[in-house]
């Protein structure tokens, strides 16, 4: 990590970290629940050496980035202007965006709001999915149940306290290293942190040390921050409804892992092989891989492949 420069920018009224190698054309990597910028350490290393100036930042409420208490400022909106207010700072027009998790729902936001900014887009894990015209997503999910991890994140301060019980070493080793069913639901009356198992042992695509310093951010910010994200998301609703049935014009791929629990509930695997899914993003590449849910770390080699080799065609076509 000694070898990333660091430094903070103002952008939409916070404060934001960043980590950054290289120089070229901007790469923009955004990452997801629960990680920080050093979820890119093997992209960012890869970039460079590929002449690309990739930049990681800490999303807001997460890392060494500012966490507004008030909810009502992590709206896909704000996440979205904070990433406009980056390329200003960096006085780049256009950048080469890659998003895993929350992160891909920011991208494809990002894309879907401000097309002019974004030159191409590589999204992992999870793919653009058209807004309910009548229902909210939280009303949509209330068939999973109460145990629901997405449902269960919803109380202020009810998931802060499950996840006290823990140190965030752990936190962290039970979502990354997820053993669970394909729903990520606790059967009824158990938290979700307490239903996940900690694994004995971490597997050969990530390090203790890593991790650690992961968790030792997160010990510095805590967990609101990033649970906000899932607690605006009846809000983001309201707020795209203009939006209603626009399609993403950038151009795209999209990787994701066939074992990722997203991919095999939900119905996305349908969706995504069906059609449906790039009727809405018509110039979109879909590779689907060996894989679980942080593919960008499972399966980092072949997954910055693919990044390189279609951001590779995205400049030879210009």
């Amino acid at each position: 990590m000694a070898t990333v420069t660091h430094r903070r920018v103002r952008t939409n009224g916070i404060s934001m970290h960043i980590a950054e190698k290289g120089e070229g054309p901007l790469v923009l990597l955004i990452h997801g629940f629960p990680e920080i910028w050093s979820t890119w350490m093997y992209q960012i290393d890869r970039l460079a050496e590929q002449g690309y100036h990739a930049v990681a930042p800490d999303m807001r409420g997460y890392g060494d980035s500012d966490c507004p208490r008030d909810l009502a400022s992590y709206t896909v909106l704000h996440l979205v202007g904070d990433l406009i207010g980056l390329l200003d700072e960096l006085k780049e027009q256009q950048a080469l965006v890659v998003g895993h998790d929350w992160g891909a729902e920011v991208a494809w936001h990002l894309c879907l709001l401000r097309p002019d900014r974004v030159r191409a887009l590589a999204s992992l894990s999870v793919p653009f999915r058209p807004r309910s015209p009548t229902l909210k997503p939280l009303a949509l999910m209330q068939r999973f149940g109460e145990g629901f991890y997405i449902s269960q994140f919803q109380e202020p301060g009810r998931t802060e306290r499950s996840f006290a019980k823990y140190d965030c070493l752990t936190v962290l080793k039970k979502f990354l290293l997820l053993n669970a069913p394909e729903l990520l639901a606790a059967p009824p009356g158990v938290e979700i942190i307490d239903f996940l198992e900690t694994p004995e042992s971490l597997p050969p695509w990530i390090k203790e040390e890593e991790l650690r310093y992961a968790a030792e951010q997160f010990e510095k910010s805590g967990f609101t921050g990033a649970l906000n994200y899932y607690r605006a998301m009846d809000k983001n609703w309201e707020l795209l409804a203009p939006w209603q049935g626009a399609k993403i014009t950038v151009p795209t791929k999209f990787v994701t892992g066939d074992k990722d629990q997203g991919f095999q509930s939900f119905g996305t695997k349908d969706y995504i092989e069906n059609g449906h899914f790039k009727r809405l993003v018509p110039d979109l590449d879909i590779v689907v891989i060996d894989g679980h849910h942080f593919i960008q770390l499972e399966r980092a080699e072949r997954v910055t492949d693919e990044i390189l080799t279609f951001f590779a065609n995205i400049r030879s076509s210009v």
